[in-house]
């Protein structure tokens, strides 16, 4: 269960706390305490070891005055300045924060604006792979119809954050805060996982609102509200990754979840986080229609019903812009299984004649919108099914036939021509090497759409809230 915290200590102990003189010494002494370190976190310079020790002196007084400020942390708090006298103490080898990380339970804390003050040696995932010392001051986001939607879509690990302030590590494309990240002797049982939906919801803003104008699409009016209300957005990622989290341990699974680390085609991982997606999608048809249809019979909605309502239609138009017009284009073309996923949605629902570019603009119909992303998730979904009666390779096999029956492979590709039998009758690994970097190219319309769209997807690193 979550702590209850009084509203005020909730809302107003940290206030502020972001232009204070403890978190700007902070968060200076981290910078500079980053620029003495090496890849895996430790210091092995011993002539730059004083003034190490004096940065650190510097941390462990800002989080030690600081700390009154956050009373649901104590514990966290305490532990880590522990942690950082131990490195000092240790000759700054590589660094070991298992035991603040065990201390840190922000998932016990799910009270909306209440903040936290984390400090950890760690990589940003889609950003610094340095495993630095970061720090971040953070908001959790958890409205009361995301506190009420989570009784039915429970996810107790699933924590919702909007970024206050941070170091150079965040100031990157990473919108995830997740304790495997953190530098530890040994691996705990991971107890919760962040996202900072307010960057995800910035950079949605800033990218619909281009490639709309760009490609001449008419946003239907609740869309369109999206990319001129921060607050609205945020909420609405809220619900689509609370959803999306945790379907990934819910399902007719392979026996392997992706989870699992594993070397295995990308394009397997594609299919996995774009199940994700349209489960999500799913979902909020659901509730958008058992919602719709308490009203047709005359009932009015509490104001908590009527704003999941709200949502579960934002939601739907979230899943579709997003994965079309961001994930499609953003990153290399290596391996990128979040644009091969964004390249399938849209390839699926023009095939589908539900999604049209005529005349140099894009238009949707948006009555089949829904059955067309239900059916692709629905294909997914059979692929999963069928997997647990299939040896691993052949899953594989089928789950490549399912992306080319809508995508166009390479012209090069060994997998469109079919593998050899040296390949087949091999290891998995052989299967894995014959698959190309890009796989599966981006169409001509997306190869237009990223020229024209590369400047606004590369200003969106390191964007807040604030900066759209």
């Amino acid at each position: 269960m979550s702590t209850v915290i009084p509203a005020p200590a909730a809302s107003e102990t940290a206030s502020g706390v972001e232009t204070s003189a403890e978190w700007l010494a902070l968060k200076e002494a981290a910078v500079e305490i980053q620029s003495l370190q090496v890849k895996d976190g430790s210091i092995p310079d011993p002539q730059a070891h004083a003034r190490a020790r004096a940065l650190v002196t510097t941390v462990i007084e800002a989080i030690t005055a600081l700390a009154p400020r956050f009373p649901h942390d104590e514990a966290y708090l305490a532990t880590s300045v522990v942690d950082l006298r131990r490195w000092a103490d240790g000759g700054f080898a590589e660094p070991d924060f298992l035991d603040s990380l065990v201390a840190f339970q922000p998932q016990e804390h799910r009270i909306d604006g209440l903040r936290h003050l984390v400090v950890f040696p760690m990589y940003t995932q889609n950003g610094s792979p340095n495993r630095h010392l970061e720090a971040v001051l953070v908001e959790v986001i958890w409205p009361e119809f995301i506190a009420q939607l989570e009784t039915e879509y429970t996810n107790r690990l699933f924590l919702s954050l909007r970024l206050l302030d941070f170091t150079p590590g965040y100031d990157t494309n990473s919108a995830v805060l997740f304790p495997e990240t953190v530098a530890m002797r040994e691996l705990p049982t991971f107890t919760w996982g962040a996202i900072f939906q307010d960057r995800e919801a910035a950079r949605y803003r800033r990218v619909t609102r281009a490639a709309a104008e760009i490609t001449k699409l008419d946003l239907p009016a609740d869309a369109a509200r999206m990319l001129d209300d921060q607050r609205l957005t945020e909420k609405t990622f809220v619900m689509w990754d609370l959803i999306h989290d945790r379907t990934h341990m819910r399902g007719d699974l392979p026996f392997d979840p992706f989870m699992i680390k594993q070397r295995m085609p990308y394009f397997l991982y594609s299919l996995e986080e774009l199940r994700c997606d349209l489960t999500a999608f799913r979902e909020c048809v659901g509730l958008t229609a058992r919602l719709r249809a308490r009203i047709e019979a005359g009932e009015t909605l509490d104001d908590t019903d009527a704003e999941t309502l709200d949502h579960a239609i934002l939601v739907q138009y979230a899943v579709i812009f997003d994965r079309i017009f961001r994930f499609a284009i953003t990153g290399s073309r290596v391996r990128n299984y979040d644009g091969l996923g964004g390249q399938l949605l849209f390839a699926w629902l023009h095939q589908r004649g539900v999604l049209h570019w005529t005349d140099t603009s894009l238009a949707f119909d948006w009555e089949g919108v829904p059955a067309a992303v239900v059916a692709l998730g629905d294909a997914i979904d059979e692929l999963y099914w069928r997997s647990i009666d299939r040896p691993k390779t052949a899953h594989w096999l089928a789950a490549y036939d399912l992306v080319r029956q809508t995508l166009t492979p390479h012209p090069a590709s060994r997998w469109a021509r079919g593998l050899p039998d040296d390949i087949l009758a091999g290891a998995p690994k052989g299967y894995t090497d014959a698959v190309l970097d890009d796989e599966f190219p981006l169409s001509m319309f997306f190869e237009a759409l990223e020229k024209k769209m590369r400047s606004v997807i590369e200003s969106t690193a390191g964007i807040r809230g604030t900066d759209v």
